[in-house]
């Protein structure tokens, strides 16, 4: 495989409901930003302010291309309701017909 797409995966506050996520989502891919995302509810553990955290979150996992990578990570961190929130970001090989996709 030579082709190759970004992934830009964050978390939400797990008491969002799934239409409000979904729509957070939404605007996202309606402003082409992404072309595809997955989300699903998780329960993390963390240190914050000293304490460790155990909360529910929703795992969002956006797909785009890599042009498009750092415009989605910054309407992401610009948009997002944590004061610290995760980011995170790498590029995956895939095929040429997702790629093509992904692409637009």
């Amino acid at each position: 495989m030579e082709k190759r797409v970004s992934v830009v995966q964050t978390t939400l506050p797990g008491e969002w409901l799934e239409p409000e996520v979904g729509e957070w989502i939404f605007l996202k891919i309606r402003e082409k930003l992404a072309t595809c995302a997955h989300r699903s509810r998780i329960h993390s553990t963390y240190r914050w302010d000293g304490k460790i955290e155990f909360t529910q979150e929703w795992r969002v996992q956006f797909k785009t291309s890599l042009e498009l990578k750092n415009s989605l990570i910054e309407e992401i961190n610009s948009q997002h309701p944590y004061e610290t929130p995760q980011i995170l970001a790498w590029d995956a090989d895939t095929t040429e017909d997702y790629f093509n996709w992904v692409q637009g």
